[in-house]
């Protein structure tokens, strides 16, 4: 089932258009079993996607809500209630945490870490704009210090971590009409069973959203 969730192109960075590759449509159930089964990782289950689209508009009142409008519905589990229409969503705080950043800050950090030769984990690509790294549990309790100690204390960053008690939507789980939520780097053998560290990324991507944001503050002029 590895090429079963749709994957993205863009330039020289594994993303391509989810239609032409999906020869085998793929069900919330058939993803639970993957995501449970294969790699053993926690999930539950939502509704179906409705009208929320934007973090904001969530109900659950969550500043930056990674599944928007889409929470496990009352003893949702991986016990198979999963259907077609439904949502998947990983229950992130056990198997690993989320870095959650801005997509063209991810994509710059991305390329900078992989020409390092750094390990990078699985990278979810949900269709709001934003990139979601797969990092080892327990990052979201960490990140203050572990900001603090890289020297990123005072700045305002577009950076944020889902840990326990937070749900992220998986693949293939379609947010309001936005689209599917899609893998830019899948989970493998090697990394499904041990993300890395946060600390291993979070500098690239701190300085990547520091200078996202950087440019979106300059003048037209001095962008050009």
């Amino acid at each position: 089932m590895d090429n079963l969730f749709g994957e993205l192109r863009l330039g020289h960075l594994r993303l391509a258009p989810l239609g032409a590759r999906r020869r085998t449509k793929v069900t919330a159930s058939l993803a639970a079993a993957e995501y449970t089964g294969r790699w053993g990782w926690t999930v539950a289950t939502g509704d179906a996607a409705g009208s929320a689209t934007a973090p904001t508009r969530c109900p659950c009142g969550a500043h930056r809500c990674a599944a928007p409008g889409l929470h496990p519905v009352p003893d949702g589990s991986s016990r198979g209630r999963t259907g077609a229409e439904g949502s998947v969503l990983f229950a992130t705080g056990r198997a690993f945490d989320v870095l959650d950043v801005p997509e063209q800050a991810g994509l710059q950090a991305l390329v900078r870490l992989e020409r390092m030769g750094t390990q990078v984990g699985p990278v979810l690509a949900p269709p709001t704009g934003r990139l979601q790294f797969l990092v080892a549990a327990g990052a979201a309790r960490r990140l203050p210090d572990l900001l603090y100690r890289m020297g990123w204390d005072d700045a305002s960053l577009d950076l944020t971590c889902h840990g326990e008690g937070s749900y992220v939507a998986a693949p293939p789980t379609v947010l309001g009409g936005l689209g599917p939520v899609r893998w830019l780097r899948r989970p493998t053998r090697d990394n499904a069973g041990c993300p890395p560290e946060a600390r291993l990324l979070l500098g690239t991507l701190a300085y990547a959203c520091h200078r996202s944001r950087e440019r979106t503050a300059e003048p037209a002029w001095m962008a050009s």
